[in-house]
């Protein structure tokens, strides 16, 4: 691979030999007959890469205001699952347990021993399944606006029913018009934030939103999060009409060795709030 990469360049395989210093790199990796793309933003080496799980139906793109912003040092590793962004959709849905198992095999593929994990939103119950099946491959692990699956404490219905269609990835004026409603925070007094948000959005089509429905479908992490023995960071935004806070600190209880930090923001915090979650998170891990 020879790019340098923005969101509109030319994208070709990644090699784990081809990393450059500073440079994001973007290309296509198969990984035991499926095909991911994949972003590689290079660290020094000496810390441990962290891999980054996004939310459903967003492309790794969406990550870039808080990659931008994290410690250098930090390699970041973010991919577009099947059927988002410039990943294909397989044939067949993956539930959470192959997903896991895909970033397992993607760790290999990059030579990564150890990795840190930290999970957005429906990529926090990835995050979550992955430490729990494949400990000794995750270090530490960061959850984010997320929760412990199908016995959460739910949004408002309205917000709900909103999340439930893809629209929003495929109608970015859709986004524009609800994010404020759905995300909460910052959002819902700066317009031109999610019209930003909007642009950076790159839909791979509905049938990828379902797969990822599906992968979540029944799942729950309740009964067996006191088994995570991972140091944990659990971030929440104070007014996340999605996912309450208050599944942030059921969590926080359950899991033996986790931290809680609610920060002053809705549900993109990430991308709202990302230096200063660039820097909890560069503290957390450097530890």
């Amino acid at each position: 691979m020879s790019e340098t990469t923005t969101a509109a360049a030319t994208e070709s395989p990644v090699t784990p030999d081809e990393r450059v210093a500073t440079a994001t790199r973007v290309g296509m990796i198969d990984v035991d007959g499926t095909l991911l793309r994949v972003a590689i933003r290079p660290g020094t080496g000496e810390r441990t890469p962290l891999v980054l799980l996004n939310g459903i139906g967003a492309n790794l793109e969406l990550l870039k205001p808080f990659v931008d912003v994290l410690n250098p040092e930090i390699e970041a590793i973010s991919f577009d699952v099947p059927g988002v962004g410039g990943s294909p959709a397989t044939t067949l849905p993956f539930r959470f347990s192959g997903l896991a198992r895909l970033i397992d095999r993607l760790a290999d593929h990059l030579h990564y021993q150890e990795v840190d994990v930290m999970g957005v939103s429906w990529g926090g119950a990835l995050a979550q399944e992955f430490a729990h099946k494949y400990p000794r491959r995750c270090r530490r692990l960061i959850l984010a606006c997320t929760a412990p699956g199908s016995v959460m404490v739910p949004g408002k219905i309205s917000v709900m029913l909103d999340m439930a269609s893809p629209r929003r990835y495929l109608q970015p004026s859709h986004m524009v018009k609800i994010a404020p409603k759905i995300y909460g925070g910052k959002l819902r007094n700066e317009p031109e934030k999610a019209a930003k948000h909007a642009e950076a959005v790159m839909s791979g089509g509905g049938i990828g939103y379902l797969h990822q429905m599906f992968a979540a479908m029944g799942w729950t992490s309740i009964h067996w999060l006191h088994k995570i023995k991972q140091p944990t960071l659990i971030l929440a935004g104070d007014d996340d009409p999605i996912v309450p806070p208050i599944n942030a600190k059921i969590m926080a209880r359950r899991i033996p060795n986790s931290t809680l930090h609610i920060l002053a923001c809705g549900h993109l915090f990430i991308i709202t709030l990302a230096e200063e979650t660039a820097a909890l998170v560069d503290q957390f891990l450097a530890k």
